[in-house]
């Protein structure tokens, strides 16, 4: 059985920086895709990075140069370092894995539907 975990939220001011971290276990995670996803109060959840198996990356344009996603397979784990936080990024972050080895079309794993396994969520708050 394959299980997320995320780690690494809390409560931060405008300019810091926070490093997110997601674990997967029940199975080695080097052959799928990661991702990042979260969700604003009152908004739908939204995409913000994926890592593919083989290393692409893709960032929501409102992340872009900010957030950096990276992944450790021999860890079996994902990472969101985010840099230069603002109040809009307050939400529920979410780690999800693909179901499927080696999908590699970044955009069409932007999707939350292309997930099969997700996490319980970490939070992170910006304080302005």
């Amino acid at each position: 059985q394959v299980h997320v975990a995320e780690s690494g939220g809390g409560l931060v001011q405008t300019g810091d920086s926070l490093r997110l971290s997601c674990a997967v276990s029940g199975r080695p995670s080097s052959n799928y895709a990661m991702a990042w996803f979260r969700q604003a109060p009152g908004k739908e959840r939204e995409f913000v990075a994926v890592i593919t198996w083989s290393g692409r990356a893709l960032y929501a344009d409102s992340v872009k140069d900010r957030f950096t996603m990276s992944r450790d397979n021999a860890m079996n784990m994902a990472y969101l370092q985010m840099n230069g936080l603002k109040p809009e990024d307050t939400a529920i972050y979410y780690c999800a894995t693909d179901g499927v080895q080696r999908r590699d079309l970044v955009l069409f794993l932007r999707l939350e539907s292309k997930y099969d396994y997700w996490g319980q969520g970490t939070q992170v708050t910006v304080s302005s």
